[in-house]
C-alpha cells in the first residue's frame, strides 16, 4: 500500500446513524480511483451494489475472500479489510469500522490497514469516537472529524413479543437464539426475515428485502446488523445481553450494545432501542448507567488496539512464527492473540512432510498463504488444519495446482438443494471455503472457470435458503396430510409442538417431546407413522433450540438436584432430568454430564447450557453447604495456623462432621484462640464429635451425601426421613450413610450427632466431680432413646454406671480407642466421601 504523507488524513469518529460511510463513498467517488475496506463481506457487498448503480459496472471492483469483481481498468474497489490489495496506488483510501483494531480475532488486520492503508491524494478513518486517542498517538497526523447523529436514540424499555411494535429488528446472539425468536414470531405475529453473518449477500438481500417491502414487520437478527446495514429498522429489541465471544459467554461491553441499538433510525426519523421480554425467561435489563451512555454515545476509550507483523519474513517457518508472534514496540499497541491461521501454521509446523517442503521463501510463503484460508465451516483448529493440510499437499505437488478432480468433486458434493435451514446453511459454509479457493490465481489451473462454478453453486444454495427461511418463519399455509408421501415429499409435512409438547403431524398426534427427549406416540409402529416420525424428527430442531434457549434463561427456583435412590445424582429442569454429576478434582467440586438427550442441541448451545446448570450449581453449593465452603476456604488461608488446618482438613473430608477420637491429638494442641476461630467459623468441638450444626439441616444432609455418592461413582443412598432425630439403625450400607448424614449408633437405635451433644451436655451439667449421679431421664425419653442405647450412650460419652437402683453413673473420662477401632461407630471422616461402600458396621 502506498504511503503519501503530505495527502489529507482524516478520522471521522462517531456513533452509528451518523452517515460516516456514506460520506466516505461520496468522497472516493469524487476521486479518480479509491477503494475502501469494510468488516462485512456483506457491506462491502452492498456499497458495491450502490457504486455500481451510481457508475456502471465497468468502473467498479468487489474483492472479499470469496468474491472478485475486478474489471479491467475498475478505479473503484469495494473489499473487505483483510482482501484490500496491499500494493495497489490509489487516490483515495479508506478503512470503515477501524475500532474493530481492538477486537481479538482481526484486530491486527484493521491495525495494519491503519498504519499503513494510504491513499495518494485523500485517506479516510472511519469509526467510533473511542478510538481516538489512539488515532492521536499512532497517527498523528490525522485531522480528527466529529460526526454527530442524525437523530435521537432512546430507551424503550422491555417488550414482549406479542407487543413488539412495527419494523422492529430483534437481535440474538447464536443461529440457534435466531431461530427460536422467528419461529416464535412466526406464531404470534406472521413472520420474521433472519440475518445472519453467516448468510451468503444473496440470501440476505433477499430477507431484507422481505422486510424492506413490508411483506414482514420483523427482523431477526445476529449482530451482523451492527456493522453499518442499512436497513428501516425504528426500535431495536435485545433478546439478550451475553454472546459467546469464542471464549466465554459475555455481557456485552456498552459500545456493543451502542453500536446494534444505533441500527433504529434512520437520518432525521428517531429511533429507540430496549429488550426483549420472553414468557417464562429471566428477564434481560439494561443498567441505568448503560442507557445513559448509550443515549449519551458517551464510551470508554481504546486505550490498546492490537497488532502482528503484517509483512513477515518468509525465509523459514521458524522465521515467519518468530515475526507472527513479535511483541509491538509502542505501548499503544498490543501483541494479537493467537488467531486461527496462526493456529494452523503452528499445528501443521510440527508435521515432517511440511517441513521437508517448505524450504525456501516460495514455498514458506504458500504454506502461509494455504493457514490464511478461513475456517467458514467452523471445525476448530485440528479439523481446519487437516484440510489446509491437504490443500498443501496439492500445492507443492504437481504443476503446483489443486487437481480440477478433487475441486470438482468437493463442490458437487454440495450441489445438494434438499435440506433443511440448518443443512443448506452447512453447506454455504463449505461452499464458500471452495470460493476462497477458486479466487486464489494460482491455487487452480483454470481458476475463473471454478470460481464461476462455485459462485453458481452458492447462488442456488443461497435461493433455497432463502426459500426454507421463508417457509419455517414467514410461510403460514397449512398442509393437509398426504398419504402419497412418496410424490410430495416429507418436507412438505407441517410439525407442530403444542404447550404441552406434543408433537403432531396435520393435527395427529405421533409423539411428544419431554424435556430434550422424544417420546413416541403409542402405535407408532405403523408405516404411515413412522415415515411421519421420521418427518417430524428432522423438523424438530428449533423446538429443542428454542428450549435450551428457554432453559438458560430460566430462573433458579426451575432447577434441582435429582437424588433419587439408587439412581445416579442429577440435575433437573422443570421436573426433567438434563445433566448428571460426576466426580470433580474434589467431592465440593463436581462436574456436570449433560444427558444424552441434550445432544440433539448445537456445541455451542450445550456450552451454554453447561455454563448455566454450572452458575445454578454454585449458587445451590452456596447456600446449601455455605459453612464448609468456607471452612474449606479457610484451610487454604494463608493465615490459618497448621494445627487449626489439621483440625478442619478432617472436618470438609467428612462433609462438615469429623469423630474426636480420631482427632484428640490435634484437639490437645488447640490453645483458647485457636478453639476460638474454630468457633467462629461455626464448627462445634462436642464429646464425640466436631461439626457444624447448619451441616445437620435436612438439605445439607441430602447435599452431602449426594457429593458424596458423586465422588464415590455410586447411586444415591436413601436418605434419613427428613428432621428426624432418632432412628431405628437399618441394615447395610444404609447405616454407614446415615453415619454419614451424622447419626452416632446405640443398640439398634441412631441419634443425630446434636442431640448425642445435648445428652452430654445435660450429663455433665448434673455430674459432681466423680461423685455418682443420676441422669435426666426425661430428656432420653423426650427424645425415644431406650435404656439400652442410653446406656451405651454413657458409657462413649465416658460415664461409668454405678451398682444401684435407680442407677447412677460416675465421670470416668474419656479413654482414647485404639487406632484401628477409634470411632468405628462414629461419622467417618478422612477419606469417607470416596470409600462409603468400603464402611464396617457397627452398632456402637
Amino acid at each position: 500500500m502506498s504511503n503519501f504523507a503530505r495527502a489529507p488524513l482524516a478520522a471521522v469518529l462517531g456513533p452509528t446513524n451518523t452517515g460516516k460511510t456514506h460520506l466516505a463513498v461520496e468522497r472516493m467517488t469524487a476521486h479518480s480511483s479509491g477503494m475502501i475496506g469494510f468488516p462485512l463481506r456483506l457491506l462491502a457487498r452492498e456499497v458495491y451494489d450502490r457504486i455500481v448503480a451510481m457508475k456502471g459496472p465497468k468502473e467498479v471492483g468487489l474483492l472479499t475472500g470469496e468474491e472478485k469483481i475486478l474489471p479491467e481498468g475498475a478505479r473503484w474497489l469495494c473489499c473487505t479489510a483483510e482482501s484490500m490489495p496491499r500494493d495497489r496506488d490509489v487516490a483515495f483510501a479508506a478503512i470503515d469500522e477501524a475500532q474493530l483494531a481492538a477486537d481479538r480475532e482481526r484486530g491486527h488486520v484493521f491495525t495494519d490497514r491503519l498504519l499503513h492503508c494510504r491513499g495518494r491524494e485523500e485517506t479516510m478513518i472511519l469509526g467510533s469516537d473511542t478510538l481516538r486517542p489512539i488515532l492521536k498517538t499512532l497517527v498523528p497526523e490525522a485531522e480528527i472529524i466529529s460526526r454527530p447523529r442524525f437523530s435521537t436514540l432512546s430507551y424503550a424499555g422491555a417488550t414482549k413479543l406479542s407487543r413488539l411494535p412495527p419494523r422492529s429488528a430483534v437481535v440474538a446472539f447464536s443461529a440457534e437464539e435466531v431461530y427460536a425468536v422467528a419461529e416464535a414470531l412466526r406464531r404470534l405475529r406472521g413472520g420474521a426475515a433472519v440475518v445472519m453473518g453467516a448468510l451468503s449477500p444473496r440470501t440476505r438481500n433477499a430477507q431484507v428485502a422481505m422486510f424492506q417491502a413490508g411483506e414482514v414487520d420483523y427482523l431477526v437478527a445476529t449482530d451482523a446488523i451492527g456493522m453499518g446495514l442499512n436497513m428501516d429498522v425504528r426500535h431495536v429489541a435485545f433478546a439478550s445481553l451475553h454472546k459467546f465471544d469464542g471464549r466465554r459467554q459475555r455481557r456485552l461491553h456498552v459500545h456493543e450494545m451502542a453500536q446494534i441499538a444505533g441500527r433504529a433510525g434512520r437520518h432525521q426519523t428517531d429511533g429507540t432501542f430496549g429488550t426483549l421480554g420472553l414468557e417464562g425467561a429471566e428477564e434481560v435489563s439494561f443498567s441505568e448507567e448503560e442507557i445513559n451512555r448509550i443515549e449519551e454515545h458517551e464510551f470508554s476509550w481504546l486505550k490498546q488496539i492490537y497488532w502482528r507483523d503484517g509483512d513477515p519474513r518468509l525465509d523459514t517457518i521458524e522465521t515467519l512464527i518468530a515475526d507472527l508472534e513479535a511483541k509491538p514496540d509502542d505501548p499503544m499497541l498490543r501483541a494479537a492473540p493467537e488467531a486461527t491461521d496462526l493456529a494452523v501454521l503452528k499445528a501443521l509446523a510440527g508435521e515432517g512432510w511440511i517441513v521437508e517442503r517448505a524450504t525456501d521463501p516460495g514455498m514458506v510463503g504458500r504454506l502461509w498463504q494455504a493457514c490464511g484460508l478461513p475456517d467458514f465451516r467452523k471445525m476448530g483448529v485440528q479439523g481446519h488444519a487437516r484440510l489446509v493440510s491437504r490443500l498443501y499437499r496439492h500445492l507443492t505437488e504437481g504443476d503446483g495446482h489443486i487437481p480440477g478432480d478433487v475441486f470438482a468433486r468437493e463442490v458437487t458434493a454440495l450441489e445438494n438443494l434438499n435440506g433443511d435451514v440448518e443443512t443448506l446453511a452447512g453447506r454455504l459454509a463449505a461452499i464458500r471455503t471452495w470460493a476462497y479457493v477458486a479466487h486464489r490465481d494460482d491455487w487452480l489451473a483454470d481458476p475463473k472457470r471454478w470460481a464461476r462454478r462455485t459462485e453458481e453453486i452458492e447462488q442456488r444454495l443461497s435461493d433455497a435458503l432463502h426459500d426454507r427461511l421463508t417457509q419455517r418463519f414467514v410461510d403460514r399455509r397449512t398442509s393437509v396430510l398426504m398419504r402419497d408421501l412418496g410424490a410430495k415429499g416429507e418436507e412438505a409435512l407441517p410439525v407442530r409442538v403444542d404447550g404441552e409438547g406434543v408433537v403432531t403431524v396435520d393435527d395427529e398426534p405421533i409423539g411428544r417431546i419431554e424435556g430434550f427427549r422424544f417420546q413416541v406416540e403409542a402405535g407408532a409402529s405403523h408405516t404411515d407413522k413412522k415415515r411421519l416420525l421420521a418427518a417430524a424428527e428432522r423438523r424438530l430442531g428449533g423446538e429443542y433450540a428454542s428450549r435450551a434457549a428457554a432453559l438458560i434463561a430460566d430462573e433458579d427456583r426451575e432447577f434441582a438436584l435429582g437424588t433419587v435412590a439408587g439412581k445416579a445424582v442429577a440435575i433437573d429442569w422443570q421436573g426433567r432430568r438434563v445433566a448428571r454429576l460426576e466426580a470433580g478434582r474434589t467431592p465440593l467440586a463436581p462436574q456436570i454430564k449433560l444427558d444424552r438427550a441434550l445432544d440433539v442441541l448445537s456445541p455451542e448451545m450445550k456450552a451454554r447450557v453447561e455454563n448455566r446448570l454450572m452458575s445454578w450449581l454454585d449458587s445451590r453449593l452456596a447456600e446449601a453447604l455455605g459453612p464448609l465452603l468456607r471452612i474449606d476456604a479457610a484451610i487454604a488461608g494463608e493465615k490459618t495456623p497448621p494445627a487449626l488446618r489439621a483440625l478442619l482438613a478432617p472436618v470438609v473430608e467428612g462433609g462438615g462432621i469429623a469423630a474426636r477420637a480420631d482427632l484428640g491429638d490435634v484437639i490437645e494442641t488447640l490453645d483458647k484462640a485457636l478453639r476460638h476461630r474454630a468457633g467462629q467459623l461455626g464448627l462445634v468441638i462436642g464429646s464425640l464429635d466436631i461439626f457444624h450444626p447448619r451441616m445437620l439441616k435436612p438439605e445439607a444432609i441430602r447435599w452431602r451425601l449426594a457429593l458424596g455418592s458423586v465422588f464415590a461413582d455410586k447411586p444415591m443412598p436413601d436418605l434419613p426421613p427428613e428432621g428426624a432425630t432418632l432412628l431405628a439403625e437399618p441394615k447395610g450400607r444404609t447405616a454407614a450413610h446415615w453415619r454419614r448424614a451424622g447419626f452416632r449408633g446405640f443398640a439398634g437405635q441412631m441419634l443425630r450427632i446434636d442431640m448425642v451433644e445435648r445428652l452430654s451436655r445435660s450429663a455433665h451439667d448434673r455430674r459432681d466431680g466423680r461423685n455418682p449421679f443420676a441422669v435426666d431421664t426425661e430428656l432420653a425419653t423426650s427424645l425415644g432413646l431406650e435404656q439400652e442405647a442410653l446406656g451405651k450412650l454413657m458409657h462413649a460419652l465416658g460415664f461409668q454406671k454405678q451398682k444401684g437402683d435407680p442407677p447412677q453413673w460416675a465421670w470416668r473420662g474419656r479413654r482414647r480407642k485404639p487406632a484401628k477401632r477409634r470411632a468405628q461407630n462414629a461419622p467417618q471422616p478422612g477419606n469417607a466421601f470416596a470409600k462409603l461402600a468400603d464402611l464396617k458396621i457397627s452398632r456402637g
